[in-house]
């Protein structure tokens, strides 16, 4: 009786084991591509009404997302626009509304959102080329300067972002 409890353990040690291996942690599926480029997101966003300009944001967002994929998968970047995978775009707005108030009728808090367009191309499988808008927000204290939270809520707001264009492009979700 021993002996088939230890073959069974043991085989649903290895079971689990060679179960694991065949996932990926990330949910990335990169096909066969080994290369990806992001093109620079230029900052429309002051095109957008209501929208105003951050400078080094579209610097930033870039170099967020190049770091989400390169994390994310066994990638190699390049900037040869020869590339398996491309990511362009551009920011298309950047907006600071209140989003509640006060008895004395002044902003008990702020949301800042941000939202940038991303055409991507997959030259090894054509028909998961998209163009999408993605978004989203950092709500704050309305007595609280936007300066004073800047880089958190880029921070916090990039790293959705970039994982819902992770998750489009490479995901399957």
């Amino acid at each position: 009786m021993k002996n088939i409890q230890k073959t069974l353990l043991i085989f649903t040690i290895l079971t689990v084991i060679i179960g694991c291996g065949a996932y990926n942690f990330t949910g990335g599926d990169v096909g066969t591509a080994t290369t990806f480029q992001v093109n620079y997101f230029q900052n429309y966003a002051t095109q957008s009404p209501g929208s105003t300009f951050e400078p080094g944001m579209d610097r930033d967002f870039t170099l967020a997302l190049q770091d989400r994929i390169m994390n994310q998968t066994s990638l190699d970047l390049v900037n040869n626009n020869n590339a398996d995978l491309l990511y362009e775009g551009e920011i298309v707005e950047y907006r600071i509304s209140p989003m509640s108030a006060t008895a004395e009728q002044t902003a008990a808090q702020n949301r800042l959102s941000i939202a940038v367009n991303v055409r991507f191309y997959n030259k090894t499988k054509e028909d998961a080329d998209f163009e999408k808008r993605f978004s989203f927000f950092y709500d704050y204290d309305g007595s609280t300067q936007l300066s004073s939270v800047k880089t958190e809520a880029h921070e916090v707001i990039f790293e959705r972002i970039t994982q819902d264009i992770f998750n489009a492009s490479l995901a399957d979700w």
